[in-house]
């Protein structure tokens, strides 16, 4: 199951739901949840914030679905610049 459709559903929301909380059409959304089409970086981080996950559970790059803590985002933040 996508995840995005996933956490959604955890919350008995309907896609038009997150559509108005993102801005945009349920059209568009659906295709998010579809994977027809790429989520811009804004968005994806306006979803993980609000489901309390990480971008990268999300896209599928960990399993772990609790957000990452504060303090682990800061200091890899730092490393990179």
């Amino acid at each position: 199951m996508n995840r995005l459709k996933e956490l959604r559903e955890d919350r008995d929301l309907f896609q038009k739901d997150i559509a108005k909380l993102i801005h945009i059409d349920q059209s568009n959304y659906s295709k998010y949840e579809l994977e027809k089409i790429n989520i811009p970086v804004e968005t994806l981080h306006q979803l993980a914030d609000y489901y309390n996950t990480s971008i990268d559970y999300i896209l599928y790059r960990t399993d772990i679905r609790k957000a990452y803590p504060q303090s682990i985002v800061k200091e890899n933040t730092a490393q990179i610049n």
